[in-house]
């Protein structure tokens, strides 16, 4: 039955997201890149839906209030990336609209790749790190000063429940130039929706939300090891079961 429910979200998901980015695109010429931003959000909500009703996979919010507090300033938000799940999550999530750093790839699949060029999202070649954190810090900054929130997931790829990678310092490097502060995120979506994985296993997803943490009078090295050590802590609270059954690096 998993199976089957997976399948079905799959092909619902492919045709759903041809739709939506064929009316964002079909729209580029009429509205501006905020209106057409409703188009991604009501994707992101109906997605959410089909996801509860069909393959039982539902979510919970802890430390909204973060986010509230933080409405009037300029954000980065670096999360935990264990699943697609959070990418289409997170504009339901976050009241604010969001910009994503993602790998330049994804603008050659048709029609979706086109939405995403569209929006003007920040496009990184993962291949040349020096490029890519170049991209980050000028594309990002002036995502930031249009208003948007940066979205980054620092280990650069999506990770297994109860592992990490290596968090890169790109996201906290645009923080301190743009004068942003940071959102940190913990979740564990890939015991639902596991990375690689077509099955969508039943699951309460719990995405935990952090203090904000200031940039301002930091080094980037304290501002790291801050979010690091959060998030990593956060992440043995919400998905305790994956670490205690997994060994991962210090």
């Amino acid at each position: 039955m998993i199976w089957f429910r997976s399948i079905l979200f799959g092909i619902f998901l492919f045709l759903f997201t041809f739709i939506c980015s064929a009316a964002c695109l079909f729209s580029a010429p009429f509205y501006s890149i905020n209106k057409r931003y409703n188009i991604a959000l009501f994707w992101s909500k109906f997605v959410l839906i089909v996801l509860r009703k069909l393959c039982r996979i539902d979510y919970s919010v802890l430390g909204i209030g973060y986010v509230l507090s933080a409405l009037n300033e300029p954000i980065v938000v670096l999360s935990k990336h264990q699943s697609a799940w959070e990418t289409i999550a997170f504009p339901s999530i976050f009241p604010r609209q969001l910009s994503f750093v993602c790998k330049r790839e994804l603008l050659w699949i048709p029609f979706f790749g086109w939405a995403l060029a569209s929006m003007r999202m920040v496009y990184i070649n993962r291949s040349d790190r020096a490029r890519s954190s170049i991209a980050v810090a000028e594309q990002g900054r002036n995502q930031i000063l249009m208003g948007r929130w940066m979205v980054i997931f620092p280990e650069g790829t999506r990770t297994n429940s109860g592992s990490r990678q290596p968090y890169r310092k790109g996201g906290v490097r645009l923080a301190i130039g743009a004068g942003a502060n940071i959102i940190p995120v913990a979740h564990n979506a890939g015991q639902a929706w596991a990375r690689n994985s077509i099955l969508k296993r039943p699951f309460h997803i719990t995405v935990s939300i952090g203090p904000v943490i200031s940039s301002e009078g930091k080094t980037e090295d304290q501002i790291q090891n801050e979010l690091e050590g959060w998030i990593e802590a956060e992440m043995r609270i919400i998905d305790a079961a994956a670490y205690d059954s997994c060994i991962t690096p210090d």
